[in-house]
């Protein structure tokens, strides 16, 4: 179980045991007022066509493994 799943229960056990009808309509008003699903990024145009020629390298087989990039990574720092 990961971390969020531990506090989201952790979360859950301490609402079950509230009783005040009151602090729990405030709880769930603060929740759905929440703009974690309500956030929408606008990205511009150059984020846009970035993503789209990202899309095509993927399409097209343009891609270095992780690996590669980072023993890349380390010739490039010990050459400075």
């Amino acid at each position: 179980m990961n971390q969020t799943d531990i506090l989201r229960n952790n979360i859950i056990d301490k609402l079950l045991t509230i009783s005040d009808k009151d602090y729990l309509a405030a709880l769930f008003q603060l929740v759905d007022n929440s703009s974690v699903d309500k956030d929408i990024i606008k990205l511009s145009e150059e984020q846009i066509l970035m993503l789209q020629l990202s899309d095509k390298d993927i399409v097209e087989g343009r891609l270095r493994s992780q690996e590669d990039v980072d023993k890349n990574d380390m010739k490039w720092l010990k050459e400075l």
